[in-house]
């Protein structure tokens, strides 16, 4: 049986999965000299079969980039069980990951979000404060062409590398609306390019973030980092399905991939192992990895793998406007946002908040579908529904803090397996009391913002089910090996070169967007090891001299 090359060298670092946090991490250790290889298990995108550019678009973009991968089962997805989830899971599994599909909404998570057992006494509190995240926050909104308007009160200041996109009739309808409540509001903050910026070009605003960007405008990671990456000598291996992570002697030694290409498997060694497969493919990987060692799981004496999935359970009020909005343009994920409603009220009867997003509602097809309009009635009067719908709405996106509870899990299922044998994640994950108050307290106030702006009917869809994309907090962060996976660094307790860079490290879940949070914990894990490498504190062969 032929071996690949790659496979007779032990690199430095091994990355399984190239996401957003699997290309920071290996474009960071690329910069430093460091030798790496990513096992990634699907393909990069075709972007030409997106058609954004031709009438056809609607009807062709859940075809190849659908959001909910039991629907797409492309021959790089997994089946995933969530018959006992409220929420089912987005994702992408390919060069880029996630980054393919999302919004591109920016946003850093405020300081509060990093102490919320102390403010609010729920959750755990994470190992470290919103100030040590904060420069890794600016050097990835470099990397990633935020684009924005600096000055947000609702946040510690700072200041996006790229213009923000300017104000159309809908935002400035909401902006005039909010002003008189007295309610927070901020120009949209996105990781789309309003210029030039890198390896990006300039947004043409075709309104297809969430199904690829076929103009190269958004930061997906298979444009922004690994182009930079390969060119330093990283080695991006495609189709390749990682089933385990091998230990001896107390340390990872490398992973078992299958080669989806041939069938064949092989062991790919490596003196550090990095893994970014997001909230359900790590606990997944680790789960599959138990051995005479770890019985359990690796990294698992604790416990805690798979346990605490957060999916930010998701609501959208629409409202309809005599008013025509050119609803179907870009960016589509957030033209605006409000914060006014994102901490803790003692006079409300649940904890937290939530974040807003004002949003398009897309094309005429768009206007029949349950996200973001609860659906419709087909028959005599469809035409007519459709002609009051599109173009004279807009819809603001409730993005609910999501608490970690430990009866939210990610398991394997006992029957259901991939192409390759290996056993399928299960999700048990309800919404939480909490989190359905939480949720009915911002759709009413979402209402009233609507009927301020002009809106002279609502439409309210909750809890929208296929609204997954963020998938966090199933290996969780802390300081305490009884009950984290990871310490703050993102190293696990249990392997001392097993990291875990991905969203399922954290403590916590915010109320916004999680990519721009979870790419500069990446880059802080990248960054630490780094140097303690160079420290010789961690088997991680240090930069060649």
């Amino acid at each position: 049986m032929s071996v690949p090359e790659h496979t007779k060298t032990t690199y430095d670092v091994l990355i399984v999965g190239a996401g957003p946090t699997g290309a920071v991490a290996a474009k960071r250790f690329t910069e430093e000299g460091f030798t790496v290889i990513c096992l990634e298990q699907g393909e990069y995108p075709d972007y030409t079969t997106i058609k954004s550019d031709s009438d056809e678009f609607e009807l062709a973009k859940d075809r190849h980039f659908s959001w909910y991968p039991n629907r797409r089962q492309a021959p790089s997805d997994y089946p995933i069980n969530d018959d006992e989830s409220d929420v089912a899971p987005l994702m992408w599994n390919g060069v880029g990951g996630s980054s393919i599909l999302y919004a591109a909404a920016w946003h850093r998570f405020k300081p509060s979000d990093f102490r919320v057992h102390t403010l609010d006494g729920v959750a755990d509190d994470w190992p470290f404060d919103y100030w040590e995240l904060a420069p890794y926050y600016d050097r990835v909104e470099v990397d990633f062409s935020v684009s924005g308007l600096p000055g947000d009160p609702s946040m510690p200041d700072f200041e996006p590398p790229l213009p923000p996109f300017p104000l159309g009739d809908m935002e400035r309808r909401f902006a005039a609306a909010h002003d008189r409540l007295g309610w927070h509001w901020w120009q949209g903050t996105n990781a789309i390019a309003s210029v030039k910026h890198g390896n990006l070009l300039p947004c043409v605003r075709r309104g297809s973030c969430l199904w690829a960007c076929n103009d190269g405008a958004k930061a997906s990671v298979d444009r922004t980092h690994w182009p930079v990456s390969i060119a330093q000598g990283a080695k991006l291996v495609q189709n390749a399905r990682v089933q385990r992570i091998e230990t001896e002697n107390g340390l990872a030694t490398g992973a078992t991939y299958v080669d989806r290409a041939t069938g064949k498997t092989h062991f790919q060694p490596a003196r550090t192992v990095f893994v970014a497969a997001n909230g359900i493919g790590t606990p997944r990987l680790l789960l599959n990895s138990a051995s005479a060692s770890h019985p359990n799981g690796l990294a698992n004496s604790s416990g805690m793998v798979g346990k605490r999935l957060m999916m930010h359970p998701y609501s959208v009020v629409v409202g309809l406007f005599d008013d025509f909005f050119d609803g179907w343009q870009g960016p589509y994920g957030q033209r605006a946002y409000s914060l006014e409603f994102q901490e803790t009220n003692p006079d409300r009867d649940f904890v937290r908040g939530a974040k807003w997003q004002l949003m398009g509602t897309g094309g005429p097809l768009a206007s029949t579908g349950a996200w973001p309009f609860n659906g419709i009635t087909w028959g005599k009067d469809i035409h007519k529904e459709v002609s009051r719908r599109f173009g004279h709405s807009a819809g603001w996106s409730i993005i609910a803090e999501d608490l970690p509870y430990e009866y939210n899990t990610v398991t394997l299922d006992p029957d259901l397996v991939d192409d390759d044998g290996l056993p399928a994640p299960k999700l048990r994950y309800r919404a939480s009391e909490n989190t359905k108050r939480l949720l009915d307290f911002n759709q009413q106030q979402a209402q009233i913002s609507m009927k301020e702006a002009g809106a002279y009917e609502t439409i309210v869809a909750s809890i929208v089910r296929e609204t997954g994309w963020h998938l966090l907090g199933t290996c969780t962060m802390g300081n305490d090996p009884a009950t984290s996976v990871v310490d703050g660094t993102g190293r696990a307790h249990d392997v001392s070169n097993l990291f875990l860079v991905d969203g399922s490290v954290v403590p916590t879940s915010g109320c916004v967007n999680p990519t721009g949070t979870v790419a500069a914990l990446s880059l802080r894990t990248a960054d630490l090891a780094i140097k303690a490498a160079k420290e010789q504190r961690v088997p991680l062969a240090a930069k060649s001299m």
